[in-house]
């Protein structure tokens, strides 16, 4: 039995890393929560934050190798919740192991407004990204996501189990699925 695969984005602040956790803990089969962080936190030399200048290369083999996670993992059977900051330039890895291993695959972005953005950005541990400039960069590459705006869920107003609710019934309804 082949598995499913969720892909929760959003800026740093969105609330992934939180709800992703939620949502793989409370599935009702086998779920992986897959958190792209630690892709990059294993590169030990050479590594550049992703978000900055020259970080492309790096970045399309960090999408390879969690691709190819996520993939193996759906041929096991299990809902894989892969959380970190995939936009739209780096959905086409995702669609083509989808259409070759048969994997539905759904794409769901939390975008809270910015300043809940920043001030739940502000409350993260000192490791994890708190400059507002570079996530302000960030928040606005999920801003105007054309064909993909469909795929957004305004969690400003939610908690961390409110949002989690709204991503299992955004991906039950299957109207958040790539095509």
């Amino acid at each position: 039995m082949t598995g499913e695969v969720i892909l929760l984005t959003g800026s740093p602040g969105s609330g992934k890393t939180t709800v992703a956790a939620l949502v793989a803990t409370d599935a009702a089969g086998p779920a992986v929560h897959l958190t792209t962080d630690l892709y990059y936190r294993a590169i030990k030399t050479g590594f550049v934050p992703p978000y900055m200048p020259g970080a492309q290369k790096q970045n399309e083999v960090v999408v390879d190798a969690i691709v190819a996670t996520a993939t193996t993992y759906a041929r096991g059977g299990y809902l894989i919740v892969v959380d970190g900051i995939i936009g739209p330039w780096f959905l086409k890895p995702f669609r083509v192991a989808a259409e070759r291993e048969q994997l539905p695959i759904s794409y769901v972005v939390l975008r809270p407004d910015l300043e809940t953005t920043l001030a739940r950005a502000q409350q993260r541990p000192d490791t994890e990204l708190k400059d507002v400039e570079a996530i302000t960069g960030l928040y606005d590459a999920f801003k105007e996501l054309g064909e993909l705006e469909r795929h957004v869920i305004d969690t400003s107003a939610m908690d961390a189990e409110q949002t989690a609710a709204e991503v299992r019934q955004a991906v039950a309804s299957k109207q958040f699925r790539l095509a």
